[in-house]
């Protein structure tokens, strides 16, 4: 059979792309850049629509004068069109929708009293599964598209390995036993509890095993790792998806008016928005919630919450084993057999680049997802490439600006870590910086005032270059996956799944977060 469809679009997306690469270079794009904000990346939208502008040109022009032979090379090359038009799209989610949310989220902040667009979680993840069960309802995916889009799972497959890159054997020294406890007990819990309700409701073994993963582990990257395992659909992973985020925002508006009515204290609370809300940014937004006047909760969620990542592979093959088990009832299971033939090689993947990242081949040690405390002058002092000396050591005017402002900041604390800012013209410690970190963000100082600490944080804090890149390339694996995944996504097949999943989640989600606000209580302390 030969599979490669002679169009001319994706000869036409590849001019496009060169198009939009060659106006950002030139500064014809420069207004809607400087709206949106997205100057930092003009070197991106460069490379990436010139690379791949160029693939697809190529493609294009073989598509339409050659002549195809059955074979290997012939599908490979049918799916250029699909995979451009994903990207396509993903350039939209990525470099217009997600910043201009974000801008309109902040434009409404005043008048909302809340970003709507950071309670929502309107960001590139939500946009990119939007934008694409829109395209495949409203206008359906071309068929020339369609080898290239059954394809876009290998991106959130990536996307997933390199996550492996973000987190440290040394990190994972410092979560404690504690945390490793709870975590364990509730992740493996709910990833049961799913389990076990799922079959007494018939739901299919797929959709149950890829929700047991969403709600026990961490959402969408539980879920895109379980999903080849059980063999889920992509109804499946978007139903797990949903459902985490859309239970993330009642928790982030829930968590913090319970803390705060219980008397929780900073590390009780982090304890319990960690273990029970399941979306990593909607636990950081509930802990900045219940403590805007510092970040002594919110260090201690994201502890419990890289605990929950790191339980992935875990879950992973135990689900490779339940679903084998499952599905398989008439024989006798080979547990090695399973292991070495079920377990996903890409999850093996996220192992190895954690182990090394461990070693410090990525980022210096101490450091979390690539940024690391650094004061020294080597540091601090640095040259431009024409030699030029760049000193990022605090000004006098910066010191007198924070001396103004000084007698704001009542908590002894702050005000002693403030003092030793102003003395030395630079944060003297990791703990300094979070503690300043507090006064920026309980909003006490001086629009001046709280430019200059952020300009102190900047000075200080620093990211590994190759993290940097890691990041850069995990947002966008998951963007092209993701405007994938909902391109497979139909209207029927919502239908067909139903209303069972997101009851289940939600039960079980409850159940967790009631569960983990009880153990907290009972025996977390403020000196863990």
């Amino acid at each position: 059979m030969v599979y490669t469809q002679k169009t001319p679009w994706t000869l036409v997306m590849g001019v496009i792309m060169v198009a939009y690469a060659y106006m950002v270079q030139s500064g014809v794009m420069e207004p809607l850049i400087t709206f949106l904000n997205t100057g930092r990346h003009a070197g991106e939208m460069q490379t990436l629509g010139y690379a791949f502008g160029a693939v697809a040109i190529l493609a294009g022009l073989w598509q339409l004068l050659a002549s195809p032979k059955e074979g290997q090379t012939d599908y490979y090359l049918s799916t250029v069109a699909g995979l451009t038009f994903i990207m396509l799209v993903a350039f939209i989610v990525k470099w217009g929708l997600d910043p201009l949310m974000a801008k309109w989220g902040r434009e409404a902040q005043p008048a909302l009293g809340f970003n709507f667009a950071n309670i929502l979680n309107l960001n590139y993840v939500v946009m990119g599964i939007i934008a694409g069960i829109i395209i495949v309802n409203v206008f359906k995916v071309p068929g020339w598209a369609q080898n290239g889009v059954r394809l876009s799972r290998l991106g959130l497959k990536t996307g997933v390995i390199l996550l492996g890159t973000l987190y440290s054997f040394a990190e994972l020294a410092q979560l404690g036993k504690l945390s490793i406890v709870l975590i364990g007990v509730f992740v493996l819990g709910s990833v049961g509890l799913v389990l076990w309700i799922g079959a007494r409701r018939n739901l299919p073994n797929s959709m149950t095993g890829v929700m047991s993963a969403g709600i026990g582990v961490c959402g969408v990257s539980a879920s895109v790792a379980a999903a080849p395992v059980v063999q889920a659909k992509s109804i499946e992973i978007a139903y797990t998806i949903g459902t985490v985020l859309l239970f993330g925002v009642v928790c982030m508006f829930l968590f913090p008016i319970v803390g705060k009515a219980l008397g929780m204290g900073y590390v009780q609370f982090g304890a319990w928005a960690g273990t029970g809300i399941l979306n990593s940014a909607q636990v950081a937004g509930a802990a900045l919630a219940f403590q805007p006047t510092g970040i002594e909760t919110l260090k201690v969620a994201e502890i419990f919450n890289i605990t929950r990542v790191l339980f992935l592979p875990i879950i992973v093959l135990w689900l490779a084993l339940w679903y084998v088990r499952r599905e398989v009832v008439t024989e006798r299971v080979d547990v090695m057999q399973v292991i070495v033939g079920k377990f996903p090689v890409f999850v093996l993947g996220f192992i190895l680049m954690f182990l090394l990242s461990s070693t410090g081949i990525f980022a210096p040690a101490r450091h979390y997802q690539g940024a690391y405390f650094d004061n020294s002058d080597k540091a601090l002092i640095k040259k431009d490439r024409s030699g030029k000396e760049i000193n990022n050591y605090l000004k006098d005017a910066d010191v007198e600006t924070l001396r103004k402002d000084a007698e704001k900041v009542k908590r002894e604390d702050q005000r002693a870590a403030l003092q030793r800012l102003i003395d030395n013209k630079k944060v003297m410690s990791e703990d300094d910086d979070a503690t300043l970190r507090g006064i920026i963000n309980a909003k006490i100082m001086s629009k001046e005032g709280t430019a200059v600490l952020n300009k102190a944080h900047r000075a200080v804090r620093h990211t590994a270059a190759k993290i940097a890149m890691f990041r850069d390339l995990i947002a966008w694996f998951f963007t092209f996956g993701l405007v994938g995944l909902g391109m497979q996504i139909t209207a029927a097949s919502i239908r067909q799944a139903g209303g069972q999943p997101l009851v289940i989640g939600s039960i079980v989600g409850v159940i967790k977060a009631v569960g983990s606000l009880i153990v907290v209580m009972m025996l977390v302390s403020e000196t863990v």
